[in-house]
């Protein structure tokens, strides 16, 4: 007879969380998982950078923000867990995924370029601004998710004209209004780390040749620019996945998207992935940690 308590088949291990635990990663990493449990999980990928010109003075896209995904008890695998940390996008480029096992949020689009190649912005977690002349902005949540991971790139403006916002967590982006760009989309707030803390902001237009630039979203989205060296203001924000600013009024460098965050909250509580034998069940009543 097998000495497994008195129960015939396989025992398994479980996991006795005695209070919750959270974790926050701000670059790669691997999470270190005792067993099988639930979790509170927020990811956020890396923001877009802004569209910039190659050829007219006029305006362009800001980046969208990096996909926002906070899911509440999810199952996650015990052992060595990867994370990933998206990075934020450089100039017209968009931002990398981030991810915590079977878990992703799409890096946000990068801003479009006034009538040169690919104005309309480009799709991601949210969508980039489109730049200016009629141009669409692009379509957010890209991963198809529910609910969606972020929203849709403001249009540019009509004719010889400014650059729409980025996509933001929680809002559109603002299309221009001619020479004015649009402001990037709002972020999203989440409260898994105590306060609530702002995400995804869309990344602000550039503005035509006059104008003005549009704000970046709040949750860390930058400053649409024209600035000869890429201003702080313009730069998506560190871990938040905010969008980068859009060039405009002349031929010079976007600013970058914000790299992403990972945050995993590990549940208080008994988690198991199967059945137990008696012999587990007699100790664990003696023990008063079972009733």
């Amino acid at each position: 007879m097998a000495d497994n308590g008195g129960f015939i088949g396989v025992a398994v291990n479980y996991v006795n969380n005695a209070c919750a635990a959270t974790t926050t990663f701000n670059s790669s990493a691997t999470l270190d998982s005792n067993g099988a449990k639930l979790a509170d999980v927020l990811v956020v990928a890396g923001g877009g950078g802004g569209g910039d010109n190659s050829g007219p003075a006029f305006g362009n896209g800001g980046g969208g923000g990096g996909g926002f995904r906070n899911l509440t008890g999810v199952a996650i695998p015990g052992g060595d867990i990867p994370i990933v940390v998206g990075a934020g996008g450089g100039r017209f480029s968009s931002g990398s995924n981030s991810s915590v096992a079977a878990i992703s949020a799409t890096g946000g689009g990068k801003g479009g370029r006034h009538c040169t190649g690919t104005p309309g912005g480009f799709p991601g977690g949210s969508g980039g601004g489109a730049g200016g002349d009629h141009n669409a902005g692009c379509t957010g949540n890209a991963g198809g998710y529910s609910p969606p991971e972020g929203n849709k790139g403001g249009n540019g403006g009509s004719g010889d004209s400014a650059g729409g916002g980025g996509g933001g967590g929680g809002a559109v982006g603002a299309n221009a209004s001619g020479n004015n760009a649009g402001n990037g989309g709002t972020g999203v707030a989440s409260c898994i780390s105590g306060s609530p803390v702002l995400y995804s902001g869309g990344g602000g237009g550039g503005r035509a040749a006059t104008g003005n630039h549009g704000s970046g979203g709040p949750g860390g989205g930058g400053n649409g620019t024209n600035a000869g060296s890429v201003p702080a203001d313009a730069v998506g924000d560190a871990n938040t996945g905010g969008g980068g600013g859009g060039y405009g009024g002349g031929n010079g460098c976007s600013a970058a998207g914000g790299s992403g965050r990972v945050i995993v909250k590990e549940l208080a509580g008994f988690f198991t992935s199967g059945m137990f034998n008696l012999k587990t069940h007699y100790n664990k009543k003696r023990e008063g940690e079972w009733s």
